[in-house]
């Protein structure tokens, strides 16, 4: 890479900051209590993903003793030694965040965590029938010998190793596993008089533990939780069926090496050895030791306490837009108008209504989508499996290998097929990440497609968790590219030239850059160029290198990345027309907009891809214009919202860390998020003062004909 490698931030660190920047929200007082909390449950959830998938792919090439940098220089193990010095660093000041702000907090709150030496003797007898009845019975402690293997656990799962004195006539210490898997209850609420009291799983066992031993005599207790290697893929080459291969990697994932050791920072030394020998644990970088409890994302279940509504931010209702009504059918809202929908803000509902009126209505032929990630009760699935019993024309590519979503994949791709629909299980050496529904109707004109194109997934749950953008259209042109895109992707014919759309692996990359030319010209015509970006994450050599290129040429550019982001803003003379910001608020920015100024003939796409090699290279993803000028102007209103925040948005500098906003000293501080809720609200708030001042006379019989 030479000289260039000081051009980029190393991927794995910038996500890292990115999980600090969710942990600072943990940290801001300014944030609801249980919402805090919160955040310090997803930055572990997040921490855990990451070790699963990232980590363990280094891991795997420091095995085989890969010397192979990346963009920003760094080899595998220089990688690792990086990533091991920050993240334990990051799971410090999260339990600093737990043990000295928000326990306390939570405790003056009425939301308090009792030690065993804490119960009165009411709660130790409620306790002790509790924990005979949903302890005792269903738990049960493995004895583990030196000389057998140690017994296959769950990657992710809370664990408690007991170390037991000697055997009659021995010296050797005996140890124990008592797995937990996925507890169904990890807190266990105590009687009080007021508040909220709970005792943590592993206290009710520490305080119990000689009934798991009777008449033996325990040295020591101590919780572990190890993160197995996830990085694991099928081998299509050599997989005949796809199916059965995914089935052998959610299996081998089972027993993959551990990749990271979780141990209370209170663990004796012969016990840490014992786990790390019996691990295989070689590496002390790979030891976490907690000041608290194990499995932070365990906390997520006390901030959906019923009883403290006060401690949360009051919830924000999603709004069904002004220019959709219900009481028709979806296809008669379509066929008139393009509908945008800028979730969560708005509604999910016109998007699920549409593919529920395409499964009762006679008159549509077929239905095609592509299933990346859906909920585990998803009514789009279920009017699929309707449409398709009742005879009408359902092809799902169904996405096999979407990371930690496999087995609810196959388990719907089982499930449609059952109902007679034709199930594609994504494309070979390839993910499909495009979001795309088409639904083929038969009107008095002849044959109608109606096409919806979105950032996000088809899942009604993250709908209302996820800043996405929906796009409903009946326009000829994305429609005829529409089917081109998904007969190219379920069968064997060559991709097409589209009218309008961008595709990866093909030319989006392409596409993207003669963009960025575009502009990069235009400025050297002396014209106003400007390009803004909303994105998960950027982190493609060439992307970024041609970025830069258009800073130097005089490009104004202002990104919003929330995540990984491998560019470096604000460099003299490389970057200084770039600014960077990322936003982290009560909903996860997940949406892909994008806009050139294009001599002031503004152009303005969505996306399903992100600009990192992964993407552009190894995904088929779609990038859409959207040519109507309403929808249009919002999605660049929303573009200059982003850029405009005080309140939530994070400026991103060069080393790739960032700066905190200190709404404080802002006049008048502007909070996106906020603010795009309020205008949802206004919108329905005028529809419906609107109907109300509409007058609408009664009119003789036969004049309205």
């Amino acid at each position: 890479m030479g000289k260039k490698t000081s051009e980029y931030v190393n991927r794995e660190l910038t996500w890292l900051e990115f999980n600090q920047r969710v942990l600072d929200e943990a940290t801001d007082d300014r944030n609801q209590l249980l919402d805090r909390l919160r955040f310090l449950a997803i930055t572990a959830s997040n921490l855990d993903e990451f070790f699963m998938v990232r980590v363990g792919g280094l891991q795997i090439l420091r095995k085989q003793r890969s010397r192979r940098r990346d963009p920003a220089g760094m080899t595998p193990l220089q990688q690792l030694r990086a990533i091991s010095q920050r993240a334990h660093r990051m799971v410090d000041d999260q339990y600093a965040c737990l043990s000295d702000q928000l326990q306390p907090e939570l405790a003056e709150a009425g939301i308090r965590r009792v030690r065993p030496d804490e119960l009165d003797d009411h709660q130790r007898t409620v306790l002790q029938s509790r924990f005979d009845k949903e302890v005792f019975t269903v738990y049960t402690p493995m004895a583990i010998r030196t000389d057998r293997p140690f017994p296959p656990l769950s990657s992710m799962a809370l664990n408690v190793c007991v170390r037991l004195a000697p055997a009659s006539g021995e010296t050797e210490p005996r140890f124990a596993v008592i797995p937990f898997g996925n507890p169904t209850t990890r807190f266990f609420r105590l009687p009080a008089e007021d508040g909220y009291q709970y005792i943590l799983l592993e206290d009710v066992v520490r305080l119990f533990i000689q009934k798991f031993f009777p008449g033996e005599t325990v040295l020591e207790i101590a919780p572990f939780r190890i993160t197995r290697n996830a990085d694991l893929a099928v081998r299509e080459d050599m997989a005949s069926d796809l199916m059965a291969g995914m089935e052998k990697v959610l299996d081998d994932r089972k027993e993959s090496s551990c990749v990271r050791l979780e141990v209370s920072q209170k663990i004796s030394d012969p016990l840490r050895r014992f786990l790390c020998d019996a691990l295989r644990v070689t590496d002390r970088d790979n030891v976490y030791l907690a000041r608290g409890p194990l499995d932070l994302n365990a906390f997520m279940r006390l901030t959906n306490i019923p009883e403290s509504d006060s401690l949360r931010e009051g919830p924000w209702r999603p709004q069904l837009p002004p220019d959709v009504d219900l009481s028709n059918t979806m296809f008669d809202e379509v066929r008139g108008k393009n509908i945008m929908l800028s979730l969560p803000y708005e509604s999910f509902e016109p998007v699920v209504r549409l593919v529920e009126d395409a499964a009762a209505d006679p008159d549509v032929l077929a239905i095609k989508i592509i299933l990346y990630r859906t909920s585990r009760d998803s009514p789009i699935v279920a009017a699929l499996q309707r449409a398709s019993e009742m005879g009408k024309h359902v092809t799902a590519l169904v996405e096999l290998k979407a990371r930690f979503d496999e087995a609810r994949n196959i388990e719907w791709a089982r499930n449609l097929e059952q109902a007679g629909a034709q199930v594609i299980y994504g494309v070979k050496k390839l993910k499909t990440h495009a979001k795309v529904c088409i639904i083929v109707r038969r009107e008095t004109h002849g044959i109608q497609r109606y096409v919806h194109f979105a950032t996000g997934n088809y899942n009604e749950v993250t709908a209302k968790q996820y800043s996405d953008i929906s796009f409903l259209t009946c326009d000829e042109d994305l429609a005829a590219d529409a089917s081109s895109f998904f007969n190219a992707i379920s069968g064997y014919s060559q991709p097409q030239q589209y009218r309008k759309l961008a595709a990866a692996p093909f030319d989006l990359r392409d596409k993207l850059i003669e963009l960025i030319e575009g502009e990069i010209d235009r400025r050297g015509q002396k014209q106003p160029a400007h390009i803004m970006a909303q994105l998960n994450s950027l982190a493609c050599p060439r992307i970024i290198e041609k970025l830069y290129e258009a800073s130097k040429a005089g490009v104004k550019i202002d990104l919003n990345i929330r995540g990984i982001c491998c560019l470096k803003p604000g460099v003299p003379d490389l970057s200084d027309n770039i600014r960077v910001v990322s936003i982290l608020d009560r909903y996860l920015e997940h949406s892909r907009i994008i806009y050139f100024r294009h001599g002031g003939d503004d152009l303005v796409f969505i996306s399903s891809a992100d600009w990192m090699p992964r993407n552009l290279d190894k995904r088929i993803e779609l990038m859409v214009p959207i040519e109507d000028p309403a929808s249009r102007e919002r999605l660049i209103a929303i573009l200059e919202s982003y850029a405009s925040d005080t309140v939530k948005g994070r400026e991103i500098r060069a080393d790739g860390g960032y700066d905190r906003p200190n709404p404080d000293q802002s006049d008048s501080p502007y909070r996106h998020q906020e603010h795009q809720y309020r205008l949802a609200i206004d919108a329905q708030k005028g529809a419906e003062q609107s109907q109300r001042t509409m007058f609408e006379p009664h009119q003789a019989a036969g004049q309205g004909d």
